[in-house]
């Protein structure tokens, strides 16, 4: 048999964050970390720079396994793998038609993976690792191979302990200013009731969720006809006999609707997204629970209906939205519309808006997001704030629409002009530039040099309470003198550092 031709693929020129991704995870590999978390946004196509480094794998005759959960993603992976001409791959899963071990490119069901001894591999990557399964976590940390774990959202428990190394390829407002993702625009809808809802463990039950969202149905379908007809839809709602409510409730009233979850079979999937994905399909609805939050995509798709109220987990938030947030410009998408009948927007957006902004400091951060409850504001859900700038809606620190952020009055004294100064207790730094240059020049002169200009952003944010921006790049700053306000300020950040850890 003659040797996979893997050279022969054809993929798209690679996005800048594809590219600079590829790089900061080689530089993690030489600087020792074996296991990598790679966190970008959904919609930003994370499939596509897993293949980049696949075929860099295989024509440097490695063997590669890509993990995934579920069926709908294991053939949805199979079908990007082939259209970049990766066609030589074997896939592992009960019953498949393309089961070929012998290949050293394997798409990995980590159920059929549970149940069968791994095969050698000199390069794993895991898709939606923060799904964290047995299959993969107990064989990770003992086995030879690189690890490579993908997420939007790794913010569940433990990650850090299986991770080394976090990568931020890129973050939601790089891929929307650049037109890879569309902005979202929120509509505050008819709200699920749920004051006083039973809860555990801090986040209300599947069953308080269910029945205080069955009261609402039939204003989702009234404001979704109203506000959204005619727009490729994902309604999420609580528990799947939640979802076939919602179904009925559209059927009934003459929109074509299908239920999508754990009880819908293997060949009822693939009619049901075959019909859903027809540009001229009258099936504009999949109501779903989990089965299309993570991993699904659908570029047209340009409304997300949430009636799935949360109270901890951000990350399945960021996960449903994230559905819709695809650029599709062929088929005329300019925007998400999402349709909030849960009051998650409020309750999450003061951290929505960092992780769009921002992404994530450490895996660690990520964890304690989705550890935190938010308490519900009777007021502030009924009447979220606007953006003074563009009246955005939510509003907290810095819009996700247009960018306007307040400044901490604290922090700053005005001088003459347009001058903004900063302050470290009592003594003035400068001016923001001033500040990146004294931050860059600190940690560049100390530490480790692989992390300096990571620790020159943080040192930089913990005086002026944002991330750089609009900086000179940390190689371009010229080294400058530096204020005993900012030395004293770094000793106080690794002292608290050290103390937290």
């Amino acid at each position: 048999m003659n040797a996979p031709n893997y050279a022969s693929a054809k993929f798209p020129e690679p996005r800048l964050f594809q590219t600079a991704a590829r790089e900061k995870l080689r530089a993690g590999f030489s600087g020792g970390h074996r296991s990598q978390m790679v966190m970008s946004p959904t919609g930003s196509g994370k499939t596509i720079l897993a293949m980049f480094l696949i075929q860099e794998a295989l024509l440097r005759s490695k063997r590669v396994i890509f993990v995934a959960d579920r069926r709908t993603l294991i053939n949805q992976t199979s079908e990007v793998a082939d259209s970049l001409g990766l066609i030589s791959h074997g896939v592992m899963m009960s019953d498949h038609w393309r089961f070929n071990a012998s290949l050293p490119f394997q798409i990995a069901s980590a159920q059929t993976l549970a149940r069968r001894d791994w095969p050698d591999a000199d390069l794993i990557i895991i898709d939606e690792a923060h799904t964290q399964l047995k299959a993969w976590t107990e064989h990770i940390p003992t086995c030879r191979a690189a690890v490579i774990g993908l997420s939007a959202t790794p913010f569940s428990n433990g990650l850090g302990k299986l991770f080394s190394n976090l990568v931020n390829a890129t973050t939601m407002r790089e891929l929307t200013e650049s037109g890879v993702l569309v902005p979202m625009r929120v509509l505050s809808c008819t709200k699920v009731n749920m004051k006083g809802a039973a809860t555990a463990g801090g986040e209300w039950t599947d069953k308080a969720a269910e029945e205080r969202g069955m009261d609402i149905v039939g204003d989702v379908v009234k404001e979704w006809t109203r506000h959204a007809e005619g727009r490729k839809t994902i309604v999420f709602g609580s528990t799947i006999a939640h979802v076939e409510g919602l179904v009925r409730e559209f059927n009934d009233n003459g929109i074509m609707a299908a239920a999508f979850t754990a009880d819908t079979t293997e060949s009822e999937r693939k009619e049901i997204l075959e019909d859903f994905k027809s540009p001229d399909s009258t099936l504009r609805v999949l109501v779903s629970v989990e089965a299309l939050a993570k991993g699904f995509d659908q570029k047209d798709v340009s409304c997300v209906c949430d009636v799935r109220p949360l109270r901890k987990s951000l990350s399945t938030a960021i996960q449903m939205w994230g559905r819709g947030l695809r650029a599709s410009p062929e088929t005329g998408k300019t925007d998400l519309l999402l349709l909030d009948f849960s009051g998650n927007i409020v309750r999450f957006s003061e951290d929505y808006e960092a992780i769009y902004h921002d992404g994530l400091d450490s895996l660690d951060m990520g964890e304690k997001l989705d550890k935190t409850i938010r308490k519900d504001d009777e007021e502030e859900i009924d009447h979220p704030a606007n953006c003074p700038q563009c009246q955005y809606v939510p509003f907290r620190k810095r819009c996700v629409s247009c960018g306007f952020e307040k400044i901490k009055p604290n922090l700053i004294e005005h001088e003459a002009g347009e001058m903004v100064e900063f302050k470290v207790g009592k003594a003035t730094v400068g001016d923001k530039l001033t500040v990146w240059e004294q931050s860059v020049t600190l940690c560049r002169g100390q530490g480790n040099q692989a992390s300096a200009k990571g620790r020159a952003a943080h040192l930089y944010k913990s005086i002026t309470g944002v991330f750089p921006r609009n900086m000179p790049d940390f190689d371009a700053v010229p080294n400058v003198p530096i204020s005993r306000a900012v030395m004293n300020k770094a000793k106080a950040n690794s002292i608290a550092y050290r103390a937290a850890r």
